[in-house]
This record gives structure tokens, sequence and C-alpha cells, in this order.
């Protein structure tokens, strides 16, 4: 049996772990609006139209920040369409997703379901067919308590206190050529200035989010981040990020090793922001969002046919994934390089929440069930909390045809000083066999292990459904203990694991 060796110390500090780390993403998109979070005549809709089950399941999860509208929906969007009574609200073709949308669920309605959820909105506006009009607006319409056109219309139209929304996206994927609107990089970049001074004249306390490259595989990544910054840098607060990891050979290992580039992407933008800040001469340290990110190909190919074969339907099925344990373990090590650059990732989206690429999925009319995918979310959102802590890991290793080295162990640790807990996030990459873990904690003298949780499966393309919603989820018969200051555990084979430690009378 192979051994990976951490040491986790107090000092080895990151930063702190921002509550908006765990935030997510509902788009109009196929059925993650209707369908998911709202469905009129389900048996379990409250008083507005939104499921409970689902509600129940997004507080489960603690998400704490959910980005709205889109995504590419947002680009041919008029939010203005989404407001005032529903009765009179255009049906619209939108191209994005080759959808019709009924405009049932808008600005207000959206405000509400996230103060339900227990989550702050990060709202988007339209940047492709959009311009500096249509989002200085929406912020007066949003943020103005009253006596302006826009703030009386809110009020007008049933709202009576503003929203207060902190979070603003300067549009989306703005480097791609499938976005609706699509610009370079000194386009987007001056129209994003522009947008943003506007935006922060109607409120200046909002933070600003400005698009950076949809992927690391763009042509002009990172010469976008650059340019961009040249016109926007005084003006924002964070740059977005954007990944999907894919297994579309079915090779397990590489995929498993894609957080790897995660950790580059990240590493890559940093340093692009960094290298903006330092022409300036700027003061301030530019933070990262990286608004949307999760596991997605599994759906493409039925997409693709669902929209030749029937396009502009109301909510159709689209980006359905059903996401088993390898998909599950992938989403954990993107956790884990997430918390490892706490100190510049501020703001993450899951993309998205329900149905379209999410850990939640729903059946219309029926029931509910938590993806593989929910659990590594769940845990990391409940106790990644605190100051992140980066292990020194000495690990076995294998080869891909992208990395020369990946570790079978995936690990990150956090630091509730206040409650004194701590945590140990940690993957098995391992295909072949348990790895033994040995850990040096003595620089955290007097902790001793609460509990150890595991999420594995013997067959590792397990998923689960709505008839069989259990059949991968986590235990707690893992074996981790601790004595004087040395940590053992046997973390099984493609394994995501949780070991929750405590000092003594905390």
């Amino acid at each position: 049996m192979e051994t990976a060796r951490i040491v986790v110390d107090k000092d080895f500090r990151v930063g702190e772990v921002d509550p908006r780390l765990y935030g997510a993403f509902v788009e109009h998109l196929g059925r993650a609006v209707y369908g998911g979070i709202y469905e009129p005549g389900h048996a379990t809709a409250d008083d507005l139209g939104f499921r409970r089950d689902v509600l129940d399941l997004v507080r489960e999860l603690r998400v704490s920040l959910v980005r709205y509208p889109g995504g590419n929906f947002v680009s041919g969007y008029d939010w203005r369409d989404g407001v005032g009574e529903v009765e009179r609200r255009p049906r619209r073709l939108d191209p994005a997703w080759m959808s019709t949308e009924t405009n049932e669920v808008g600005t207000n309605e959206f405000a509400a379901w996230a103060k339900r959820a227990g989550a702050e909105v990060n709202l988007a506006v339209n940047l492709g067919t959009g311009g500096i009009d249509a989002a200085r607006h929406l912020v007066e319409y949003c943020n103005h308590p009253t006596g302006s056109y826009w703030s009386d219309l809110r009020r007008a139209h049933g709202v009576a206190d503003p929203h207060g929304i902190r979070v603003w996206c300067l549009g989306n994927e703005m480097d791609a050529l499938w976005q609706l609107g699509h610009k370079t990089a000194d386009e987007y970049g001056r129209l994003a200035c522009q947008t943003a001074i506007a935006m922060k004249w109607v409120d200046p306390s909002i933070e600003l989010v400005v698009c950076g490259s949809s992927h690391a595989v763009m042509p002009t990544f990172p010469d976008w981040e650059v340019t961009v910054l040249d016109h926007t840098y005084d003006y924002v607060d964070y740059v977005s990020l954007h990944t999907y990891a894919r297994n579309l050979e079915d090779d397990l290992g590489s995929f498993l090793a894609q957080s790897l580039a995660m950790d580059d992407q990240i590493r890559t933008v940093v340093a692009a922001c960094d290298l903006v800040r330092a022409k300036k001469r700027h003061k301030k340290v530019l933070s990262l969002s990286f608004d949307e990110w999760n596991v997605w190909y599994h759906s493409r190919e039925r997409d693709r046919a669902l929209l030749r074969e029937r396009p502009w339907q109301v909510a159709p099925p689209l980006t359905e994934e059903v996401y088993t344990l390898e998909d599950a373990l992938v989403v954990g090590c993107m956790l884990i390089s997430l918390l490892k650059h706490a100190n510049r990732v501020k703001i993450a989206c899951i993309a998205q929440l329900v149905n379209a690429i999410a850990p939640i999925s729903t059946v219309t009319g029926g029931g509910i069930w938590r993806q593989a995918t929910f659990f590594p979310f769940l845990h990391a959102s409940a106790f990644g909390r605190g100051v992140v802590l980066q292990p020194r890991i000495t690990s076995p290793c294998y080869a891909t045809k992208e990395f020369d080295a990946v570790p079978l162990l995936e690990a990150v640790a956090t630091l509730d000083e206040e409650r004194e807990h701590l945590t140990v996030f940690a993957v098995n990459r391992g295909q072949d066999g348990a790895l033994a873990l040995d850990g040096d904690l003595r620089g955290l003298p007097s902790y001793a292990v609460v509990e150890h949780i595991v999420l594995e499966h013997a067959d590792p393309k397990a998923t689960n459904t709505c008839e069989r919603p259990a059949r991968v989820a986590p235990h707690r018969r893992g074996d981790a203990g601790m004595r004087d200051g040395r940590l053992t555990a046997l973390l099984p084979k493609l394994s995501w694991n949780v070991i929750r430690l405590a000092r003594s009378g905390a």
C-alpha cells in the first residue's frame, strides 16, 4: 500500500475563506428556472410558486450567493421584460439556448427567491446587445430607495424596499464567438469601463466583476485579461474565470488531474491582474470571481440533437447531466483548488444549481434528489470555513498526457480559530487501491478526530436517480485517528474524504 504524507501547521496560512466562495449560478437555461426553482403547480410550491423542496436543498448546501440570470442568456436579455404584471410580460426567443422565454420569473421574483434561500444575489447586466443605459437603470431599479423614475417603478411593481444587490457582473463571456454581441478586448474593455462608471455613479457601494476569458484554452487568454484590465482596473473589484472539466476520452486519470489545470488558470489570471496593477502603480489588489465552474460533458450531444429537432421550446431539458462518483471526485478536487487560492479567489459559483449541470435534480411535477456532486459541495460549504491552511504534501504520483506528475493525494485544510475546529479535505485519485495518510499536526496540539466522512462507491460510474437517490452517498465509517500529534487514516481508492478535528474541550 502506498503512503502520502502531509504536514499541517497554523502558520501555513493562505487566506480567509470568503463565504461567497460557496456560491452558485441560476441561468434561464433549460429547466433551471421553470421546473427547477419555480413550478407553481407543484405540490410543494409556496405562495410565489417556488418549489419548497428545492429551497430546502439549497439551504442545506448553505449557498451564499447566486449569479443570475446568465450566462449566455443575459447577452440578449432585456431586464424590463421581466418586471411588472406577469400577464403582460412578452414571450421572447432566446437565441443563446434556442428556447422561448416566458419572463414569468424576472428580477423581483428571483430576488424574492434568493431571500428565501438565504443567499445574496449576484446580478449580471447585458453588455452583448445591451449597454450603459440599461445597466445603470437596472441598478437604480434594484438599489435606489425612492424618488426617481426607476426606483418608483419598482415600488409600483409591488417592491417597496430596494433589493440592495451588492455584486454585479459586467456581461458574460464577451470574448466568445458564441456570445451574442461578442466584442474584441478593446471594445469590451471600453464599454465595461464606461458602464462601470455609470453604475457606480448610481450606487457607489456596489462591487463589479469584469469578464475574463471564457476558458483558459481561448486563443486570446490571458492577453484578453490584460487588455480589459488596462481599461477597467480603476473601476472594478473582480475579474471572472470560467472552466468546465470534461472526460471525453474516458480517461479517468487525466479527468481527475483537471483541477491542476484550474490551479494554473488561477495563477495565470492572478499574474495578469498583478501585471496591470504594476503598470498602473495601483494600490488596489484585484480579487477573482470564479463564477462558472463544474463538470460538464455528458449531455452535450443529446442537447444538440434536441435543439436541432425541437427548437424554441419553453424550458427544454437541456444540460441535464447525470453525475457519477468520478464527477463528484473532480468537483471535490476543484473545491480544493478554490480553497488553495482563497487569498485571491473571493467569489465562486458552481454552475449551475438546479437541473442544468447541477447538484440538485427534479422531476417536473414530481420528486427531487441529490446528485453525486452535491456532497463535496455540501461538505466544503459546511466545514470549509475560517482560514485556509496549505498542507505540505509528499505523495506518490502518476503521469498523464498533460501533466508529468499528478499526486494521488489532493488535499487542503481549513481552521476555524473561533470554534477551534480543523478540517482536512482529501481526495485519493488512486484507481488501484487505498492510500495511507500520515499527517504531522504537531503544530496544532490537542486536536482530536471528530469524524471521518467518506464518499466512495465500488462502481466509479455509479449515479443517483429519483428512483435510487442514495446510491452514491457519504458514510461516516472512515478510520482517521490522532495520537501524539500524528494523524493517520486510510483513504479508500477513488474517494472524497472529510476529516474533522476539534481541540479538546472545544
